[in-house]
């Protein structure tokens, strides 16, 4: 399974089969109604914690990674959660609202997942 990682913000591109929402918070600006259908597995962001120190800051991409990626190994039941929203299809797209583009929790969960697959 290709896993891509995209704005929530963005409209849905052809062959991202299925979309599910992987931020701790719910997005600013986006109406339940215009989620509606898509899953929201907020078990699997990085704790509060992880979130407030990396702060999106570039530099600190590598130990974010390392310290969400445990954070995953610990939490099995999530990953498992969101192993199911996926589905089983070719294509899945992990939504996100951060506006970094390069680093933010969903493009680590995609590498994770596909380290782990």
């Amino acid at each position: 399974m290709k896993i891509h990682a995209r704005r929530v913000y963005s409209e849905p591109a052809t062959g991202e089969g299925h979309r599910v929402l992987v931020d701790r918070l719910w997005p600013r600006g986006k109406s339940k109604a215009e989620l509606d259908g898509i899953p929201w597995v907020k078990s699997i962001a990085p704790s509060d914690g992880l979130r407030d120190w990396f702060g999106h800051d570039p530099d600190k991409w590598p130990e974010f990674k390392r310290r969400y990626f445990a954070e995953l190994d610990a939490n099995p039941g999530g990953v498992a959660e969101l192993r199911k929203a996926l589905g089983r299809g070719s294509n899945a797209t992990l939504l996100y609202a951060a506006k970094d583009e390069e680093h933010n929790n969903a493009v680590a969960l995609a590498e994770y997942l596909g380290r782990h697959s």
